[in-house]
């Protein structure tokens, strides 16, 4: 079977392996080359990094709208469409292109958690269990009808990357385990109970301030879901302090924002506790823990800190 596959991030890359190792991979459809981190040098999307590898044709168009796009997908002669965290909507013609329809591997399982961030989202909101969806693509936002579902615990100590890893590995098996019987016909796809859905949108980096007016059990799901992209952070002398690592401690203080050491770590009061800084990463410099830093920066302790929107 001809199969095209659609996918930019690490997350996607484990499903294209398991594809290449059993089908004919036509092309690989990824986002644009783009600039990225602090020197803002040119980085290619995961996906076709491991395209490239397997000697795959990649293309890179800025979007799928348009004939030229059109053609060039039906010039590899798909027979199916498999997509897996692409970044775009796809449109209804590209959908309609291959005889077997557009899969796509989904990190939650659907209707809960559509959207952008639903590793994020999972993790934030405090589900107690998440997993993968395959489901067919139509014209909507991750609203197809749902082909097959896998679910799994979620572990209270696991961060966003952790997750995203253990999903793509997940998606990529549950992907291949029922693709034989999705193209014989012998699956029936299941409508998503509108009712039931939730919303996961695009995590702005400002969204990784911590506001201490929150509780330290929210702050730290916050801090293991944005790990380790956007990143949790703190201002303090003007400089900003990411948090890699955080947990919640019983003590409290009347003043959410105020430093002190708890267990030899540095805590910051909230609306309920204090947020123990396990391990953090001053600006410019490499993560450490949080005993460390402390004694390397022993004004920190006693210190009142910014409230998130002035971080």
């Amino acid at each position: 079977m001809r199969v095209v596959f659609m996918g930019s991030p690490a997350f996607a890359v484990p499903s294209l392996h398991a594809l290449i190792e059993r089908f004919e991979v036509a092309g690989v459809v990824t986002q644009p080359d783009s600039p990225s981190g602090r020197g803002r040098k040119i980085r290619s999307p995961e996906v076709k990094r491991a395209a490239v590898e397997a000697s795959i044709p990649v293309f890179q168009p800025p979007t799928l709208r348009g004939s030229d796009v059109l053609r060039r997908l039906r010039a590899w002669q798909p027979e199916l469409i498999v997509a897996a965290a692409f970044g775009q909507l796809i449109p209804q013609p590209i959908l309609d292109l291959a005889e077997h329809g557009c899969l796509n591997v989904h990190p939650s399982l659907l209707p809960r958690w559509r959207g952008a961030s639903p590793i994020q989202a999972a993790i934030l909101n405090g589900d107690k269990e998440t997993g993968v969806t395959i489901m067919k693509l139509d014209a909507g936002f991750d609203t197809g009808p749902i082909i097959a579902q896998r679910r799994v615990p979620l572990s209270p100590e696991m961060t966003g990357g952790e997750l995203s890893q253990r999903l793509s590995e997940l998606g990529a098996a549950l992907l291949i385990e029922t693709l034989p019987d999705y193209v014989l016909g012998n699956l029936v796809a299941v409508p998503q109970d509108d009712t039931r859905a939730t919303n996961a949108p695009t995590i702005l980096k400002s969204a990784g301030a911590l506001d201490f007016t929150r509780t330290a059990e929210v702050l730290a799901r916050q801090v293991r879901a944005y790990e380790p992209r956007p990143g949790s952070f703190l201002a303090w002398e003007g400089r900003r302090l990411v948090v890699r690592r955080a947990r919640p401690h019983p003590a409290k203080l009347e003043v959410p924002g105020e430093v002190v050491v708890a267990d030899g770590y540095p805590a910051v009061g909230t609306a309920d506790g204090l947020l123990l800084l396990e391990i953090v990463q001053p600006e410019g410099r490499r993560a450490m823990d949080g005993q460390s830093f402390i004694h390397g920066a022993p004004k920190f302790a006693g210190s009142l800190l910014a409230v998130a929107n002035e971080a």
